[in-house]
């Protein structure tokens, strides 16, 4: 099988009605991103960008246990050189970029675990709606050692504020519904499901039928009050973490389902 035809079933696209619906298709992964998957995210997002029938694009996790968990961790098993890291990083930069500017309205639904990268692609997006089962978090203190590229922590920064962004990753723990609605990372909470999928479908059908102009000229205003470190801000800190012996223990120790020992080395 080749990486197309598993990025297309392990995300796909449904486009009825100007709304096009996102859904991550590997419920028995939690959801978890292949490289495949993020590439396919980009293009879809590219494909909005130039069809206008395209209004609106719901993203949604397959399943009724995550949104997504962030990268599948044994992608990182390919990690050989420092560049490798590099790459990584530069690909989540630019995917969730495209994601963040593209011309139509998203909207991350958001059921269960949204952690890391999950995490990263839902604050990519222009509106989040929670269930009561939501958690939200970047456990990578906790979990690999790595950190987030210097567009991750800009964008976080700017939704949440600094205090928070460093409240969330030091403490590593996954905050509920109710707190992340107070913090700014959902913009509502429903039951479950069931409505989630309901109100999604209301808040797309709301903006397709809205001025295109008047949205996307909202979505750059805002984008060019916020400042953002570039790539190259921040390769030392990437290479810090992803070249240290505590990423490499991180790792084992996820995959082997037992606590780290970090050194800070």
């Amino acid at each position: 099988m080749d990486l197309e035809v598993a990025a297309s079933e392990d995300l796909v696209f449904e486009h009825q009605g100007g709304v096009g619906w996102i859904t991550f298709n590997r419920p028995q992964a939690r959801n978890a991103f292949t490289f495949a998957m993020y590439e396919r995210l980009a293009a879809i997002c590219e494909q909005a960008n130039g069809d206008h029938s395209i209004k609106v694009l719901v993203l949604r996790g397959a399943g009724d246990k995550a949104f997504a968990s962030g990268t599948d961790i044994k992608q990182f098993r390919e990690f050989k050189a420092p560049q490798d890291a590099l790459d990584y990083e530069n690909r989540i930069d630019r995917v969730l970029t495209t994601l963040e500017q593209c011309r139509v309205p998203t909207i991350a639904a958001i059921n269960g675990f949204c952690t890391g990268g999950g995490a990263g692609i839902a604050a990519a997006c222009d509106l989040r709606i929670g269930t009561k089962s939501t958690k939200i978090g970047f456990p990578i203190a906790r979990t690999l050692g790595n950190c987030l590229s210097m567009s991750n922590i800009s964008r976080l920064t700017a939704l949440i504020g600094a205090a928070r962004v460093k409240d969330l990753i030091f403490t590593a723990r996954l905050i509920d519904a109710t707190e992340a609605a107070s913090l700014g990372l959902l913009g509502e909470v429903v039951d479950d499901v069931a409505a989630l999928d309901q109100r999604a479908q209301e808040v797309a059908r709301l903006l397709a039928g809205h001025a295109p102009l008047t949205l996307n000229a909202t979505k750059q205003a805002v984008a060019r009050l916020q400042k953002r470190l570039t790539r190259d801000e921040g390769e030392d800190l990437i290479l810090m973490c992803y070249t240290s012996q505590d990423f490499r223990e991180g790792l084992d120790a996820f995959l082997n389902k037992r606590a780290p020992q970090w050194r800070g080395q």
